[in-house]
């Protein structure tokens, strides 16, 4: 690694320090905020890391080996601290014997540096923004669904395979957010004509918003990703073959 690299790495770890540990933490604290706005605010700041990892690196293997680092590091400090008192007091597990927060950090690093290893690593840097397009898809739908489930949700959806209580009106929120966050990063981040933006949007958000509602025990974080860049990529792919 180089300098650079090495300060990237240390700006990745302030920017988890201050917005992912310390901004829900004061939230929950010391402002009338729910709880579940809490958590989708956490959860929308880890998918905006995506973009550090993405430009504060020289090389992919260097950000791949930041986003595990970051796993090294959290994980063994979180695996002591939610024994404490304070822990369940001031931050955000719903998990009764806690390990929520570790979970989702090992989720949130191995789903980000596997995307960064596929579309940057192997197919070259050229797509390296399939993988903000298809964290941004993730990160604002679900945090949308969860908020307008929550929130509005009366319609629920019924099936064997379905976890926990999901909504009509949380899965239409999560298609819309998703097909938004999907039209804009690729225009203004990729730099995609709004012709080829907006099918792309119209085609990923949908099939996003399937998977989040199938998806169990969180594994949402790596399925709805994963699945987004999936589609993403041939897509773009096919436009640019028309000519577009």
């Amino acid at each position: 690694m180089t300098g650079n690299d090495i300060m990237g790495a240390g700006i990745l770890l302030g920017y988890y320090l201050l917005f992912c540990f310390l901004l829900p933490t004061l939230l929950k604290t010391w402002v009338p905020v729910p709880r579940e706005w809490v958590r989708k605010i956490q959860h929308v700041a880890y998918s905006l890391s995506i973009f550090l990892l993405l430009r504060l690196f020289s090389t992919w293997y260097s950000a791949v080996a930041s986003a595990l680092l970051l796993v090294l590091v959290g994980y063994p400090v979180l695996l002591v601290i939610e024994k404490s008192t304070w822990y369940r007091k001031y931050l955000m597990d719903r998990s009764p014997r806690g390990g929520e927060l570790r979970k989702q950090l090992l989720y949130v690093q191995l789903s980000f540096a596997l995307l960064i290893f596929i579309y940057w690593g192997l197919l070259g840097f050229k797509w390296h923004y399939v993988v903000a397009v298809a964290v941004m898809a993730w990160g604002f739908g679900d945090a949308a669904a969860a908020l307008v489930g929550k929130a509005f949700g009366r319609r629920r959806v019924s099936h064997k395979f379905i976890e926990g209580s999901k909504t009509y009106e949380g899965t239409g929120a999560m298609v819309l957010a998703a097909a938004l966050a999907v039209f804009f990063t690729l225009l203004f981040y990729a730099g995609k004509p709004w012709y080829v933006s907006l099918p792309v949007s119209l085609l990923v958000a949908p099939a996003c918003g399937i998977i989040e509602l199938f998806s169990r025990k969180g594994l949402d974080t790596l399925t709805v990703p994963f699945s987004a860049a999936a589609l993403i990529f041939p897509l773009v792919y096919f436009f640019s073959w028309l000519g577009w």
